[in-house]
């Protein structure tokens, strides 16, 4: 299991991951794209990425836009795992 990261770990890694912001025990980013087929392609292309690494975000999606939420539930709260997915993520946008 991974350790949970103290807070000055977490803003320092928040400083080198483009858009994304800590809500309590996650670490959450929006996405906009032009229509609801890009947003659920985008999302296909997540889950692909989260399941490599058995860890799974949180995901929502109202048309265009999709939040992603990540937290490793087993360590209770933000981990490496989510900095590593955030990283990866944003290289797919």
């Amino acid at each position: 299991m991974a350790d949970r990261l103290s807070d000055d770990a977490i803003s320092s890694a928040l400083g080198g991951l483009d858009g994304w912001s800590r809500d309590g025990d996650a670490i959450v980013r929006e996405f906009e794209f032009r229509d609801f087929v890009e947003a659920l392609g985008f999302i296909a292309q997540v889950g692909v990425l989260a399941e490599r690494k058995n860890h799974h975000p949180e995901l929502s999606n109202v048309y265009n836009r999709v939040r992603i939420a990540l937290s490793t539930h087993d360590a209770g709260g933000i981990t490496d795992l989510d900095v590593a997915l955030a990283g990866e993520i944003n290289e797919r946008v």
